[in-house]
């Protein structure tokens, strides 16, 4: 079936084109919904109406992603699940539960399907997830898993500050056993030359002697 569409429809066309399509697909989901009708004289009297309202509004959808997508970029969730030893989810986290947060988070609705979690999570940690709120629009997002009563802000500290001062510890214990041996070994080094042995003794005497 040809048709005209009235708006864009994400990878099918946009507001003004005319297209043929599967008819199941025109009757049963671009008629019903008023995205598209069936090519007549009237309609295709309309077109460049069309194209050129679907223009502002692909224009101002995307300024309203771009908008939204600086909003989510680098913004954390949380998400509290019941875990097992070793980490291991009773469950797991899925984009629908994230995109819900989301959601909370602004206010807005976020499709699950723009939040990109291909498999479900199923262990404790901190997760990188990519969010496509439009073709042209992706922010990046953490993701944290924690066990039920536990405080997120002590798995953050865990994972970052406490590992980073762990680490700096670390290092200065053996820079310090370094500058003991270092130490050591100088006194060791230099004691044989300084001190002068009984031998070299008797034989400074006898020297001073003749």
């Amino acid at each position: 079936m040809k048709v005209v569409f009235l708006e864009d429809v994400s990878g099918v066309a946009q507001g003004g084109d005319v297209k043929e399509v599967k008819n199941g697909f025109a009757r049963n989901y671009l008629i019903p919904k008023s995205l598209a009708v069936p090519v007549s004289h009237n309609a295709l009297q309309g077109v460049a109406k069309l194209a050129r309202e679907a223009g502002v509004v692909r224009i101002k959808t995307l300024s309203d992603m771009k908008a939204l997508g600086e909003e989510l970029d680098g913004v954390q969730v949380n998400v509290e699940m019941r875990a097992g030893a070793g980490g291991r989810l009773y469950g797991s986290v899925t984009n629908a539960i994230v995109a819900e947060q989301l959601s909370e988070m602004t206010d807005r609705e976020i499709d699950r399907r723009t939040v990109g979690i291909a498999e479900p999570m199923r262990d404790l940690g901190m997760f990188d997830v990519a969010v496509r709120v439009h073709p042209e629009v992706e922010a990046h997002i953490k993701v944290l898993v924690y066990a039920t009563g536990t405080d997120p802000a002590d798995f953050e500290g865990t994972d970052t500050e406490d590992g980073d001062e762990a680490e700096d510890g670390a290092e200065t214990e053996v820079d310090a056993e370094v500058a003991v041996a270092d130490a050591e070994g100088g006194e060791e080094e230099t004691s044989p030359s300084e001190t002068p042995t009984e031998e070299e003794d008797a034989e400074s005497e006898t020297s001073e002697g003749e």
